[in-house]
């Protein structure tokens, strides 16, 4: 009876102190700077040496795996009073791309995954923008990867509105998700055991001219 008890005390103290452990081992989440109201309305520029996309699959059902594309261009129309009016347009070099294995950096280079000599950059453009929240929009738009061109859609949120303490101009900085099917756009080594499904984050920067 004594060894029942115990156990079961120490199963509600464990219970009992389960989401305080979790509060103080879980990382924090990253808050930029400034609000939606410090959002400026004008013309703005991609910032390439700030912006990210990631690209995420499930290697063999045991483990993601990730790399990044960087070195985008492109411009963002922006009126925080008129949402649906945004425009973005944004072009990323392919062979930007890098991975943690420089074999396998090579192999994505290659005509057996995105081919960066035939297709060497991917594009992004906006055919419709939505707000979904007071600093989070929805975008629809086209992808180009690959030669191929399909629909797509995203939701992004602002991370930070504040003036570049280098560069000295009014800055943004977004994060947004999107996920695709690969061989969709013609890319299909070794689907399925490495993951048709694909995620995208995107860490996207931008400077206001």
């Amino acid at each position: 009876m004594r060894i029942t008890f115990l156990h079961a005390a120490a199963t509600a103290a464990l219970l009992i102190a389960a989401p305080a452990l979790a509060q103080t081992t879980r990382p924090e989440m990253l808050h930029g700077a400034g609000t939606a109201a410090d959002v400026k309305a004008g013309s703005y520029k991609v910032e390439p040496h700030h912006t990210q996309v990631t690209f995420s699959v499930s290697h063999f059902g045991i483990s993601p795996f990730a790399g990044t594309f960087s070195g985008a261009s492109g411009t963002l129309q922006l009126d925080p009073a008129k949402p649906a009016a945004t425009k973005l347009d944004v072009t990323i070099p392919i062979a930007s791309v890098q991975t943690t294995s420089d074999v396998l950096t090579g192999e994505l280079k290659s005509a057996d995954w995105f081919d960066a000599a035939k297709f060497p950059t991917a594009t992004f453009r906006s055919t419709k923008v939505a707000q979904i929240g007071p600093d989070a929009v929805q975008v629809d738009g086209t992808l180009t990867l690959h030669g191929v061109t399909r629909p797509v859609s995203f939701q992004a949120k602002l991370f930070g509105a504040a003036t570049n303490p280098m560069s000295k101009k009014a800055s943004i900085g977004f994060l947004g998700r999107m996920v695709i099917h690969r061989s969709e756009f013609g890319v299909t080594k070794y689907v399925p055991v490495v993951s048709d499904e694909t995620v995208l984050v995107i860490n996207a920067a931008f400077e206001l001219q």
